[in-house]
């Protein structure tokens, strides 16, 4: 008996110390040391005012979140979390020297751990861009990156700041090391917005008189993300301006292949280009490709009739043109383009009752676009939304034909 028990000691001394571990662990993850005594680590999370703050945040109750998640503050003037919280709530609120006051404060804690630091300095970020104070903010998301060089949502601020200055040599710089890394952006998305801070480098290089660099540029944005319509209209306009028409055509007839939902931008362009060239009809022939394949083209339909007008076949382009009324009856654009073939026409009265009816219930606007992401509204298409400061955001918002209504 005595030597089984001798057998069994070393195996039941094992799992004590094993429990005591265990039980010592969970001591350890509750409790700390501080200041000579004990801190018990749950307290200010199990208190009701946190939960209670955190219900109110999630209901954007926010003057009832900011005093219980005070209160529980109160509880334990230690808890990191509830302060991080307090402080995001205040920048959020507009009060921005609030804010940066509390994280300021975290930040001279004794003792916090890398990535408590981190988190802070990222709030105090944060802070900053709110504020406007751009030099500490960018100096704060790159104090960020030292400590954590792979931290997304720092190189994300950074690369806006940067944007937002202009700076597009550092937003590429800094959006490059973010294809790398897996955020909330898909890795399509982020090349997109790599391909449009190129097409932005190549537009201030085109300013600067550097048509090699800007070239470069365009061609390397739509290199990494075929769909930067930008991109094909800047690269043919440089191509057209250095002598190189064909080449220029070229490129906004690959932009029509790539993106026939924007073939419209490049119109004027290639209408101009093979009228000169002595083919017209070849560009009728690529408007009306882009009808039968979007039976919706308003627009190819209004560029084909204004090329018919112009080519004083009238009465072909007012047959085009009230077939795009009958798409978009909204368009002030096409309206305009009907009354100029009404005139060249004589103002037929049939041809103009024919109007009348068709566009009855059209209500005028100027093709506005609207930005997905906010819903900033604009009269232009514009690449990055100045509101929300997205890449390719915008859509044309299409006011619907009216329909009859069915009496049941």
């Amino acid at each position: 008996m005595l030597d089984e028990l001798t057998t069994y000691l070393p195996l039941v001394a094992a799992l004590l110390a094993l429990l005591a571990g265990v039980a010592i662990g969970k001591a350890w993850e509750r409790y700390k040391l501080r200041d000579g005594r004990w801190i018990d680590r749950r307290r200010a999370r199990d208190s009701h005012h946190y939960v209670l703050g955190l219900s109110f945040l999630v209901a954007n109750q926010i003057d009832l979140a900011i005093e219980e998640l005070s209160q529980a503050a109160r509880v334990d003037a230690d808890a990191l979390e509830i302060h991080l919280i307090l402080g995001n709530i205040h920048r959020e609120r507009g009060q921005v020297a609030r804010a940066i006051q509390v994280h300021q404060a975290l930040l001279q804690r004794p003792k916090l751990t890398r990535l408590e630091h981190t988190y802070v300095l990222l709030c105090l970020g944060l802070d900053f861009k709110r504020g406007g104070f751009v030099d500490r903010a960018v100096e704060a998301f790159k104090e960020v990156l030292r400590f954590d060089a792979a931290n997304y949502y720092a190189l994300l601020n950074l690369q806006k700041l940067y944007e937002e200055q202009h700076q597009w040599v550092e937003a590429r710089r800094v959006r490059e090391q973010l294809v790398t890394l897996t955020g909330p952006e898909s890795p399509a998305r982020s090349q997109a917005i790599l391909a449009f801070i190129e097409n932005a480098i190549g537009v201030d290089a085109l300013k600067a008189g550097d048509t090699a660099l800007a070239a470069r540029s365009f061609s390397q944005a739509v290199d990494l993300e075929p769909s930067t319509s930008p991109a094909y209209l800047n690269l043919g306009d440089v191509r057209l301006a250095g002598g190189d028409a064909a080449g220029a055509a070229q490129a906004w007839e690959r932009m029509i292949e790539t993106r026939p939902d924007r073939a419209y931008l490049v119109f004027e362009r290639l209408e101009r280009f093979y009228t000169d060239a002595g083919t017209p009809e070849r560009f009728a022939e690529r408007c009306r490709r882009l009808i039968a394949a979007n039976a919706q083209d308003w627009r190819a339909r209004l560029a084909l009739g204004r090329h018919l007008a112009r080519a004083g076949r009238s009465a072909e382009a007012l047959d085009v043109l009230l077939d795009a009324l009958a798409h978009n009856p909204h368009g002030l654009s096409v309206h305009q383009a009907i009354w100029q073939a009404l005139l060249d026409l004589g103002l037929d009265r049939a041809l103009v009752e024919r109007y009348i009816a068709q566009a009855k219930d059209a209500v005028f606007y100027l093709d506005p676009h609207v930005c997905l992401n906010c819903h900033y509204r604009s009269t232009e298409l514009l690449w990055q939304c100045p509101h929300c400061h997205e890449w390719n955001t915008f859509v044309e918002e299409r006011l619907a034909p009216k329909k009859d209504s069915v009496e049941l």
